[in-house]
């Protein structure tokens, strides 16, 4: 919105400084921190007021008894941080913007009725059926979207570390692309079971991707390093900021030990929107790479519940992989540590494949 004083540079040379993309995306950042920080009491009283509290379920470790009682639902903080600093910094004409904010809203809004309900008489929240259903048609809406107005790079597939799509997915975009962002959505939701270890990753994969959406979106970047230019692509840098803004900000109360979670609510949205960006971005694969560990802590999941029902055994002492490593004598805060460093060395890796290929 801040855009449009841009119109104004005419009668005042300082509004010249909105056109910026870096200028905006920067502040983008800033402003969705300060609003996730300075709100973050006030949010986490009100969350406490209603009884938002965790309860120990019997598939987490023992040592988690202990943390019942901490107000969950904590990612209407973050949801509410990104969305305000982007409605005030985003180019608001920009379709991307847009499909961007109905996925973080609507797949934040299928997580805030899963935790209402957790925290009901119905301590199961809703079932899987309307969960994924909800998840598929949200996906289904943004990526038919993205499908009719497709440009020429739409349905190819890339993969890193090569200079050409090795694939043209044609009308097989559609499921493929579906399955992507609901997989994402899941993947950090399964990750957020320690205080602070998905909100610290996310915010590596959201740096990560707003490097991307800025070279992407510039032609003679993405030229010069040989990858797909996506018109209006830049602008999801400011989006990407903003989200790791609130992320950081959320950081703060969500470090252990934790005062608040971001649940399903935070933890659907978020991998909701990072699915959706690397669609627009053409890095369908490297998503994968830039967040290893939610497809580390995802496959831990896959693993133990296939060898279970074929062996009867399981691989991991338990599933997903952080609360094994717990089991196995780590301390939590060691535990995060480690897959923040992990997840550090993953987005770097990501990053070095503009230059490797």
């Amino acid at each position: 919105m801040l855009k449009f004083l841009f119109a104004l540079r005419g009668h005042f040379s300082f509004f010249n400084i909105f056109q910026y993309l870096t200028f905006r995306a920067a502040y983008a950042a800033i402003t969705a921190l300060l609003i996730s920080f300075l709100f973050g009491p006030w949010v986490i009283a009100r969350l406490r007021a209603i009884k938002t509290s965790w309860a120990a379920r019997e598939d987490t470790p023992q040592t988690h008894k202990a943390k019942a009682g901490t107000p969950t639902m904590g990612g209407v903080l973050i949801i509410l941080s990104f969305v305000v600093s982007v409605l005030l910094w985003q180019d608001l004409t920009n379709v991307y913007a847009w499909l961007l904010l109905f996925g973080a809203v609507g797949f934040g809004a299928i997580g805030f009725v899963d935790d209402l309900l957790k925290m009901s008489s119905r301590k199961r929240g809703i079932s899987a059926g309307v969960k994924f259903g909800g998840q598929f048609v949200i996906s289904a809406v943004i990526v038919i979207v993205l499908y009719i107005q497709r440009g020429e790079n739409t349905t190819l597939l890339y993969i890193p570390f090569l200079k050409r799509a090795v694939l043209d997915l044609s009308w097989m975009y559609i499921p493929f692309a579906v399955v992507l962002m609901v997989g994402y959505s899941n993947a950090v939701n399964l990750t957020d079971g320690l205080d602070g270890l998905a909100t610290g990753l996310v915010i590596m994969v959201g740096l990560a991707l707003a490097v991307l959406a800025y070279v992407t979106g510039r032609p003679d970047f993405a030229t010069y390093l040989q990858i797909p230019y996506v018109k209006g692509a830049g602008e999801l840098a400011v989006f990407c900021l903003a989200v790791t803004g609130a992320s950081v900000g959320f950081l703060w109360f969500n470090a252990h030990p934790a005062d608040v979670w971001m649940g399903d609510t935070g933890a659907l949205s978020l991998g909701g929107v990072m699915g959706v960006v690397a669609l627009v971005l053409k890095k369908e694969i490297l998503i994968l790479i830039l967040g290893g560990v939610f497809v580390l802590e995802t496959a831990s999941v896959a693993i133990q519940v296939v060898s279970f029902k074929l062996t009867g055994r399981r691989v991991f002492k338990m599933a997903p992989l952080h609360h094994h490593f717990e089991l196995s004598g780590w301390p939590e805060s060691k535990v995060v540590t480690r897959l923040w460093i992990l997840g550090g060395l993953f987005a770097i890796l990501g990053i070095s494949t503009l230059k490797i290929q």
